[in-house]
């Protein structure tokens, strides 16, 4: 009888890319050992690297629009089902399309616009295609960025400044994820969460509550530069903040937005573990 489940073979699957037998192989191999088995299928078949555990498979892209005057500009994520349907030149239309509308009606409303050319593209593609989210910003300046792979997408409104500077911290945003403005602004549930993870660290067993009440003010105020924008160094030097940056150009951030295709979208399981279910029996 197999050591591991479907659920085991469904995970390591998605985390790897790779096919459901040659995952059904290595889990046999590793006795069930997820990341055993993810270790094994990077030195066997040239896998590069695995997906973090309960990483969805959501697909397709991030559309940015300005107005001419970058006084506003929108975001908006549209789903496909698979990558390939993301590259489709119907669906990168469709999604450009979207935008466009939902741009000139000043909504970050997507969800059922353009209905009927969803449906023909639908028919076309044979796949399920989704405006899902968007989001709209306007202020004195308005920059927005679409990483080469367009899969994420940030717009950071600017007092001050120019549409370089705001393009700029765009990418920045981009590429770092920042969670808030700064650290004042990170909600109290994810710093008390953090706290709690800290206070649970190996190194503070048996520290007097003085020293650890000390050493976790210290991880904390880590953790909130690493995740406030205007405190994070700028991607394209390091020894500048955000903050300096923009403060050096006479700016001030006013807000920001990202988006990554796939955000917090829960896959559907069953199917697919019924059928490797089925593989198993087999």
């Amino acid at each position: 009888m197999a050591s591991f489940s479907a659920a085991s073979v469904k995970e390591l699957r998605e985390r790897t890319g790779l096919g459901m037998m040659e995952c059904k192989k290595a889990l046999k191999a590793s006795e069930g050992d997820i990341d055993a088995a993810i270790e094994e299928l990077r030195k066997n078949s040239g896998l590069k690297a695995a997906k973090k555990a309960g990483r969805t498979a959501a697909e397709g892209i991030v559309v940015a629009k300005a107005s001419a005057d970058n006084s506003s500009a929108i975001l908006v994520e549209v789903n496909s089902e698979t990558d390939f349907a993301a590259k489709n030149e119907g669906f990168l239309g469709y999604a450009s399309a979207v935008a466009d509308a939902a741009f000139a009606a000043k909504s970050d409303k997507v969800v059922g616009l353009l209905e009927s050319e969803r449906e023909a593209l639908v028919q076309k593609i044979g796949e399920n295609i989704s405006p899902r989210r968007a989001v709209l910003a306007e202020g004195e300046v308005v920059g927005t960025y679409v990483h080469s792979n367009l899969r994420i997408g940030a717009l950071v409104v600017l007092k001050g400044g120019d549409l370089e500077l705001a393009k700029d911290v765009a990418m920045h945003v981009t590429a770092v994820n920042p969670k808030v403005l700064a650290p004042s602004d990170m909600p109290e549930d994810v710093v008390n969460a953090e706290k709690a993870i800290i206070k649970a660290q190996p190194d503070m067993e048996g520290k007097p509550d003085a020293i650890v009440e000390k050493m976790m003010g210290g991880r904390i105020n880590k953790f909130l530069k690493e995740h406030s924008l205007l405190e994070q160094p700028f991607v394209k030097d390091p020894d500048l903040t955000i903050a300096k940056l923009v403060k050096a150009a006479g700016a001030e951030i006013i807000s920001f937005a990202r988006l990554e295709v796939g955000e917090g979208i829960e896959v559907e399981e069953a199917d697919f573990a019924a059928e490797v279910a089925a593989q198993l029996k087999g």
